[in-house]
């Protein structure tokens, strides 16, 4: 009975769990089993915590029986997530975990803009990764423009986007840098053992089989002394003998290309922008070959040249004769382009900057004179040496040159002040220099090779590395991309083993060392469309890309001599024809001279306002004099 009782007697209930278990809605029309929107919401609800579902006590505990602080008391209400007063729970249910709200679009808006993973998880980086500045730098190119010396705003935003382009550039530059495939070569001694003492034969034998096999010697005494040329590739080599004999060969898989004697003594080779074309300055004039050995051109204009130095971007050919003149030839057209004479007698000794093209020429008189096609003096005049230069060579980035004289120096400068930067005293001078691509310098003294590491913060007192050769060197040149010497000797050529002088990476689309015949060709199209004129040759390429800031009064001047007349001035007054006589001669020079003289009027009329406004200024600054009655004289009494 009381078990009836008590199930037929209605459950009491907190206020606050009112509508925890709402009753079923009866359906509209009747049916049975219909229920209403909200109790389908509630089945859509997710399970909620257990405090939540049946204890009571917690709830009346953060009701009634806690003791505390208002503040403290609102937080456990929060935690426990109990409704505010006429709030019902099914409908804080609803806002809290309903799918599809209001509150679910909104996020779904913000992930639907951005970047999903496949994983469904967020970048915890987002965003592009740091650079080094000091990576960022090395990929730069020149000085940035000054926008705020620029006039013109249309000008402004294209430097602007110009600069931020660059910048762009050395960033990715900077940040591909961790994809390049290999890294520059190293030599590391072993504690207290000097680099200079470890001899060609123990690097061979510490390599591998295919970087040993890049040192060898090749024995020519019948034909020597060799001067030495790679291609700018630096797959084939060029061997010329002072004696006439020619070869050209794949120096690395050892293939002929051709071998001729030219029946005359031979004073320098060179190759020309490709493989398949190759001069040589002959005892009488120059001559052009291609890789089979068959002459193309025998150029007379060029006679007696001793040293030659290609300008590739430029195609041009660089000629250093024994009377005095330098001469350019463009062999893309086979044309002369200039003809300097720099009076400077006999020029033995010459080299280029490769960062803008300009010869650089030694003397017997101890000076460097560089020089440029357009420009008939020397631009720079250096005193380098208190003899004769012998030698000299500049680094591949144009800011350091080399030198050696008759005095036993050998001399690093500054180009960028022109100034000395550190000097070395070697036992008998040196007679060749070359730079590598990383910074290595290479000086040959006799029969002794030594290669000097660093030169451009501190010229060392001892070499890095030492080679001594059967005879005394001829000819000097690094191979690009390779850590590989060339020494051109009395007694043939000789390659040695240079870790850490050439370039590890390789641009493809500028220099390849493996294209193919048809890869080639279709470099030397691209080439000769972006050819350099001759007439861009300066000493500071920066200044092809800034603004020519002439002045107005110079272009209005050369303006009026190319035209004969000033298209600016203001045209003659033409006084207009009238009717009735008032056109007569009288009138109308009676009209022109009020015309005539009104910019006369205007400007007597500004200064006479001008004068007016100065007047009372005057008068207030200026104090009444004070007259004593001693000083007052016999007429002021006549003054009213």
């Amino acid at each position: 009975m009381e078990a009836a009782a008590g199930a037929g007697k209605k459950k009491l209930r907190r206020y606050w769990e009112a509508d925890a278990d709402p009753p079923a809605k009866k359906p509209r029309d009747g049916g049975p089993g219909a229920q209403g929107p909200l109790a389908a919401t509630k089945k859509r609800v997710k399970g909620l915590p257990a405090s939540t579902k049946g204890a009571t006590g917690s709830r009346a505990a953060a009701k009634k029986g806690i003791k505390g602080s208002p503040a403290a008391k609102k937080e456990i209400k929060k935690s426990l997530g109990v409704p505010k007063k006429g709030v019902k729970k099914s409908q804080v249910a609803v806002k809290k975990g309903v799918k599809g709200s209001a509150a679910a679009g909104k996020k779904g808006a913000r992930a639907a803009g951005a970047k999903k993973r496949i994983s469904g998880k967020q970048d915890p980086f987002p965003g592009a990764a740091p650079i080094s500045w000091h990576k960022v730098k090395k990929f730069q190119r020149g000085r940035k423009s000054k926008l705020e010396e620029v006039s013109s705003g249309r000008l402004r935003g294209r430097l602007a986007s110009m600069e931020n382009k660059m910048e762009l550039a050395a960033q990715q530059a900077a940040r591909a840098e961790l994809l390049l495939p290999e890294e520059p070569g190293f030599l590391e001694a072993e504690p207290g053992e000097d680099t200079c003492t470890i001899a060609q034969a123990d690097i061979a034998e510490a390599v591998d089989i295919a970087s040993a096999a890049k040192h060898f010697e090749l024995t020519l005494e019948q034909f020597g002394p060799y001067r030495v040329d790679y291609t700018r590739p630096g797959r084939h080599l060029l061997l010329g003998g002072r004696h006439g004999h020619v070869a050209a060969l794949d120096w690395q898989s050892k293939t002929l290309l051709c071998e001729i004697n030219v029946m005359e003594s031979i004073a320098d080779v060179v190759w020309l922008h490709t493989e398949t074309l190759l001069a040589v300055a002959q005892r009488r004039w120059l001559y052009v070959y291609d890789n089979q050995g068959v002459e193309l051109n025998c150029l007379r204009r060029f006679h007696s040249v001793l040293r030659m130095e290609l300008l590739p971007y430029h195609f041009l050919l660089a000629t250093a004769s024994e009377t005095g003149f330098l001469q350019y030839l463009d062999f893309s057209v086979g044309k002369e382009v200039a003809t300097i004479c720099t009076r400077g007698g006999r020029l033995g000794v010459m080299g280029q900057n490769p960062a803008n093209a300009i010869i650089h020429l030694g003397h017997s008189n101890g000076t460097v004179t560089l020089w440029s096609p357009t420009v008939k003096e020397p631009l720079v005049k250096m005193l380098c040496h208190r003899g004769a230069v012998r030698a000299l060579a500049v680094d591949h980035s144009g800011t350091y040159m080399a030198t050696a004289g008759l005095d036993r120096q050998l001399r690093v400068f500054d180009l960028r002040t022109y100034q000395p930067l550190h000097a070395l005293v070697l036992p008998t001078g040196a007679g060749h220099l070359a730079y590598s691509q990383r910074g290595l310098l290479a000086a040959t003294t006799g029969n002794i090779v030594q290669v000097y590491h660093d030169v451009s913060q501190q010229l060392p007192r001892k070499p890095h590395l030492q080679h001594a050769l059967p005879r005394p060197a001829h000819g000097l040149r690094f191979c690009p991309f390779e850590d590989v010497l060339g020494v051109g000797h009395g007694a043939g050529f000789t390659s040695l083993l240079v870790p850490g002088s050439g370039e590890a990476n390789f641009d493809a689309l500028e220099n390849n060392p493996f294209r193919s015949r048809k890869q080639r060709q279709e470099w030397e199209v691209k080439a000769l469309l972006e050819k350099i004129p001759a007439e861009l040759i300066t000493l500071d390429p920066e200044q092809l890309g800034q603004v020519d800031t002439i002045s107005m009064e110079q272009k209005h001047q050369e303006q009026v001599e190319r035209l004969g007349f000033d298209p600016q001035a203001k045209t003659k007054f033409q006084p207009r024809h009238r009717a009735k006589g008032r056109s007569g001669a009288g009138a109308l020079l009676r009209r022109k001279r009020k015309v005539a003289h009104e910019e006369q009027r205007a400007s007597v009329r500004k200064s006479q306002e001008k004068k007016q406004k100065q007047q009372p200024q005057q008068q207030q600054h200026k104090s009444p004099k004070v007259v004593t009655p001693g000083q007052r004289s016999a007429l002021e009494r006549f003054k009213k």
